[in-house]
Order: C-alpha cells, then structure tokens, then sequence
C-alpha cells in the first residue's frame, strides 16, 4: 500500500468519527471569503463548540457511506468547508447563518441532524431556533412566573380571611 493511500485512509476514518460523534453537521461552499473571513469564520465556531474544516469531496463521500449516511453527493460540488456541532445541533447552523448574511459572502450547502438531511431551507430553520439554555431559561421563566402566580392568590386569601377575622 501507497503511503498516500493510508492517509487517505486514516482522513476518511476521522471524517467517518465525526460523523458519528456529531450532533450536527454544515457544510457551505467558502468561495469568495478572504483569508481573514475564514479565520474569523473558524473563531466563531470554536467559541460555539464546533469543528470546522475544509475537506476534499471525494473524502467525505467515502467517510458518510462509511457512516451510514446518504444524500449528500449532490451537494459536494466546489469547494466545501464543514462544520460538525458536538456540543449543540443549532451551533453550526446559527454561526453559519449569521456569518454568511454579515459577511454577503459564501453559502451554505446543505446539514444533516440526527442522520436527517437538511437542504439550506433546513438548515435556515434550524438556525432560527434558539439555543438550549434559552429554551430553558423560557420554560423556567414560564414555570416560575405559574409558581408566582399561586403564591400570591393564596397569600391575598390569607390576608383577606385574616382581615375579616380581625
């Protein structure tokens, strides 16, 4: 075996890892950004707890069948960066909105969530929801504000029946 072969394998096995390790993955077509964009690209995902690289098309067709996943071949045309979230599945898809509508430069290709894939209206709507801690920050509001609520019905009877005792 080639020397170039065995790297190409040990590509295809890492792509194929992070495939399966992420919750979510992105991947845009990158043409058009300057060399500061994309740095400033790739520091947007690493503060968002994604990873993000620029991979030869051939590899993560190999690496996705490997993995079970279909679909994707229409989409890895051209130059492709991808972005795999592995800490949340809304990470990818939100830094790449934003970053893409700022900047006027780059598209995205297409997403896959959960072994679903996602064409760019997807991964639009997966982008517009909001993160974890929102949603549960909203839920704990919603219950806090239902508690609150109660606390003071029952606190305005005990005034009320104490009033009329008195």
């Amino acid at each position: 075996m080639s020397k170039n072969f065995e790297v190409k394998q040990a590509a295809v096995a890492d792509i194929k890892a992070k495939f399966e390790q992420a919750k979510s993955v992105v991947m845009i077509d990158y043409r058009g950004m300057t060399v500061a964009e994309v740095t400033e690209l790739r520091n947007q995902f690493r503060k968002n707890g994604c990873e993000y690289a620029v991979l030869k098309n051939t590899l993560v067709k190999l690496a996705a069948k490997e993995a079970g996943l279909e679909g994707f071949d229409p989409y890895l045309n051209g130059p492709t960066a991808v972005a795999f979230g592995m800490a949340d599945a809304v990470a990818p898809a939100k830094v790449c909105k934003e970053f893409i509508e700022k900047a006027k430069k780059g598209s995205i290709k297409c997403g896959m969530v959960d072994g679903q894939l996602l064409d760019v209206k997807g991964v639009e709507a997966l982008a517009s929801i909001p993160s974890r801690e929102v949603l549960l920050a909203k839920i704990m509001g919603s219950m806090m504000s239902a508690v609150s609520k109660f606390v003071y019905v029952v606190e305005a009877l005990r005034k009320k029946q104490a009033g009329e005792e008195a």
